[in-house]
Parts: C-alpha cells; structure tokens; sequence
C-alpha cells in the first residue's frame, strides 16, 4: 500500500482523480494536484493538511518544491461531450501535457503513471481486448482526438523509459462511472441515472446492441495504485468484465431505481465502437486485482450517492 509517500495528480479534480487523490490521503500520503479546472465542472475537494492544489496548466512547465516520490497523470478532457468541444486542448494535454509530466518526474526521479484509456484499442475487431493488440482506430474520425492523444501519450511515455530512464507505468482505464460525475457528463450511466430519476425517457444512441463494460470507480482507483506500486510499464488494462449492451443498461438503470421512464432511440454517433471489453489477465496475474463491484450493485451505489458532482470520503 502506497503510504508516507508524496504524489502529484495531475488532473486530481476530475472525475477519477478526485476519487484517487482522496484514497491517496486516507493512506497519509502527501497530495499535490494539478489542474486548471476545465472540465472538473466546478468540482473541489476538502482542505486537508496534506493536500496541495495548483491551478495549472499541464502544457506549460511544471516546477514543484521539495521532493516528489510519484507522478500520476490524469489530466485530459475524457467524456465525448468535452473532447468534442475541446479537440485542440485534448491533443495538447495528451502531447505536450504528457511531456510537461514526464520531464516533471525526471527531474524528481519519481516514479509515473500515465492514466490511458480501452480507447486506444478504437472500434476493436477482436474481443476481448488483450493489450499485446494494437488496435482499430480512425486517426481522423469524430473520436480522434481523444483516441490518438492517448496514442501519442503512450508512446511518448515508453520513449522517456527508453531514452531518460524514468520509471513508467500505463494504465489503459475501461468504462468508468461512480458518485461524483456530472449528470451533464455525457457519458452513459450519468446520463441514464438523471433521465431515470426525473422520469424522462432514457435515450439509446442506435439500436442499443452496443456492448461496454462497466467499472466502479473505487475498483479502479484500486488497479491505479496497484499498477503505481508494481512499477513496470505495462500497458495493464483496468476494467470490469462484465459485458452488457447499452438497451440492457438502460433496463437496468430503470429497474433499480425504480423509475416509470420509457426508451426512446436516436440516431447513432458516428464513431462509436461497436464493442468493448478487457481481457484483464495481465492485472489479475501481475497485480493480483479483480473489480469487486458488480454493476447492478455499483448502479445502486451511484444511485444512492445523488447526481451532479457528489462528495467523495
């Protein structure tokens, strides 16, 4: 267990990261975030004695005092609705941000993990996932910019292990939801929860045949430390495996929270991968994890924590 050490999170007030950086402090680690708020959606998290925030910018350089014993990287714009408005900080946050980070952690001789995402595996042709594949992905399409930002990242990660000898891990994150995320997030189990909770129709982008797999975020902030701690570069892939189709979760979503909603359809995203699931082998047998939560019970949880940005403990 990571304990006594200090981490910088960059992108600390996002989603993921403000779940991380909370976990961090409850095992007495020193915090310093990095952020400049352009997606936290007003997000903030408790003043504790040993928490530091920034508000920076990860494409310009980074200067912190005193010693550093990790680097996370998290900072990027991830749901559809903010790359798509933000292509070009997305590109720049995945090319020089990434760099910014990464000459961050060398000069401190710091250990980095870079959170990268299943969308570089793009619209896959194989399933499961394994991350020995290279993946199907449109340098061009309406996803691009997220997907080969996070392309670029990695290979610019493994280029600084390869040429300056820093200390690098890739974490390749799979769908991820829990309490905190913006019901305006755009993604789907947001989306979903405050449709159904104010008795709206829940809308399915196409048919619903859709496929994604699920994971609780207290689950992953788990494989992020544990991927942190491990200290090889992986790439590891961090998802549930439970696979269910995008008309499945929407009956889910209207089952558990016991809404009267309906199911209404529209026209499909361009883009949009037909299919996603983690073979996660790697992480079991390396690092010893499995996700815990099943959906129907995380639902619950999400469900039970409120919409709109809730507090984490």
């Amino acid at each position: 267990m990571i304990s006594e050490k200090r981490v910088v999170v960059a992108g600390g007030l996002g989603f993921i990261g403000s779940h991380l950086v909370s976990r961090l402090l409850r095992q007495d680690n020193d915090v310093v975030v990095i952020d400049n708020g352009i997606t936290s959606g007003g997000r903030t998290l408790d003043r504790h004695s040993r928490l530091e925030i920034a508000d920076a910018d990860v494409t310009m350089p980074l200067w912190i005092e005193g010693h550093v014993d990790y680097v996370v990287n998290l900072a990027s714009p991830a749901s559809p609705e903010d790359y798509t408005a933000l292509p070009l900080e997305t590109l720049r946050a995945g090319a020089i941000g990434t760099e910014e980070t990464l000459k961050l952690a060398a000069r401190h001789e710091a250990g980095y993990l870079l959170a990268s995402t299943s969308e570089v595996y793009g619209d896959p042709l194989v399933t499961p996932q394994n991350e020995g594949y290279w993946g199907n992905v449109d340098p061009i399409g309406p996803r691009s910019m997220y997907d080969e930002a996070k392309r670029f990242a990695e290979a610019m990660t493994v280029a600084y292990s390869r040429s300056k000898g820093v200390r690098v891990s890739i974490a390749r994150i799979f769908n991820t939801y829990g309490p905190g995320m913006r019901s305006t997030d755009g993604r789907v189990v947001p989306t979903f929860l405050s449709q159904a909770t104010r008795g709206l129709p829940l809308t399915i982008h196409g048919d619903g045949s859709h496929t994604r797999c699920y994971t609780y975020v207290t689950d992953t902030v788990e494989g992020l430390l544990r991927v942190l701690e491990h200290g090889t570069t992986g790439p590891f892939n961090l998802g549930a495996t439970e696979e269910v189709s995008v008309l499945e979760l929407a009956r889910l979503t209207i089952d558990i929270s016991g809404s009267t909603s309906s199911i209404v359809h529209r026209a499909g995203r361009p883009g949009d991968p037909r299919t996603r699931k983690p073979d996660i082998r790697v992480a079991q047998e390396e690092l010893g994890w499995n996700p815990l939560i099943s959906l129907s019970e995380g639902i619950k949880l999400t469900l039970d924590s409120g919409l709109g940005i809730a507090a984490v403990d």
